[in-house]
């Protein structure tokens, strides 16, 4: 079973949101869209379940057209950035809400429920209000009633974004477990470059509508289509063919994360430091060397101070060749 979007537009009067779009889902693979904010992965994600009518192409299901075939019967499940749980249900009866429409008999949902629950570490929670759970509580609620149906295809719309930094990178864990052990095809829209590498069995990388680069995570990371692409990625500096041959031994378009120089007692390259920022497991420096700035990494324990000389070696896990 695979998922195809072949040429699809959609437009809001004339302004086009999503532009002559091409992309595949292969049964049980996992596809991140992501992009900045304003980009077009959510309209194209409410194209693919029916919520916005394509001004062009064509959307199909194991080769079947669903442009005549509604929401409800597309046998795809929905998980929004809210949640969007029924507030008069409980824990159980969210889950199981899905599964009532079906007609599923009592018994089977109640161990469709109890086994989900369990899948998405809430054992025990059935009978509590989604009203008193925390908001990771409350999306892995959400998670366990889209996958109760058994969906054909999980669309997820950045489904972590309003929880916290730590939460979201805990959840972004399991739910990469989870949608592995149940083995969903999923389609996931998400700004967050972790996240999207966390879940995803490709990455579909959009800007101004369109779909600019597709590829396994690592592949995507380390060579950026172009140089909007690897800014997006985190690349802070850009560099010819001449200047990264020179400093980080690649003769090509580099771009350099601020990873890509650390310091290094024994490293070959001298610079002054600028600015220092403490962040939670590093210190982000911004130093000067060769006449230009460049960010760099220290560790936490007795960093550089701004005006000190350091020495840097290149880690090459920080460098993206572009194009």
């Amino acid at each position: 079973m695979s998922l195809r979007v072949d040429g699809v537009s959609v437009a809001y009067g004339p302004v086009t949101a999503v532009s002559e779009v091409d992309l595949a889902i292969g049964d049980g693979e996992v596809v991140a869209l992501l992009g900045p904010s304003g980009c077009g992965k959510s309209t194209l994600l409410r194209a693919v379940a029916g919520l916005e009518p394509p001004a062009a192409g064509t959307v199909s299901w194991d080769g079947v057209d669903l442009a005549g075939t509604p929401v409800h019967r597309r046998g795809f499940g929905l998980v929004f950035q809210d949640g969007q749980l029924f507030p008069h249900r409980d824990v159980a009866g969210n889950v199981a809400f899905g599964l009532r429409m079906r007609r599923v008999e009592r018994e089977a949902r109640e161990k469709r429920v109890a086994a989900l629950l369990d899948l998405v570490g809430l054992s025990g929670y059935a009978d509590r209000r989604v009203t008193e759970l925390s908001g990771g509580e409350q999306q892995r609620v959400a998670l366990a009633r889209a996958l109760a149906p058994r969906p054909k295809l999980l669309l997820l719309d950045e489904p972590l974004s309003a929880l916290d930094r730590a939460l979201r990178e805990q959840l972004a864990v399991d739910l990469a477990r989870l949608l592995r052990e149940t083995g969903a095809t999923a389609l996931v829209v998400t700004h967050d470059h972790d996240e999207a590498f966390t879940l995803a069995d490709r990455v579909a990388v959009m800007r101004a509508g369109r779909v600019v680069q597709v590829g396994e995570p690592s592949s995507v990371w380390r060579r950026p289509a172009d140089v909007e692409t690897a800014r997006f990625l985190g690349c802070g500096k850009v560099l010819p063919p001449e200047a990264a041959e020179r400093l980080v031994g690649v003769a090509a378009r580099v771009g350099l994360r601020a990873t890509a120089l650390r310091v290094d007692p024994a490293g070959p390259i001298g610079a002054e430091v600028l600015e220092r920022v403490h962040r939670r497991d590093h210190v982000r420096l911004l130093v000067r060397l060769e006449g230009e700035d460049f960010e760099a990494v220290a560790p936490v324990a007795a960093p550089p101070s701004p005006g000190d000389r350091v020495t840097l070696s290149v880690d090459l896990d920080g460098v993206a060749v572009i194009g």
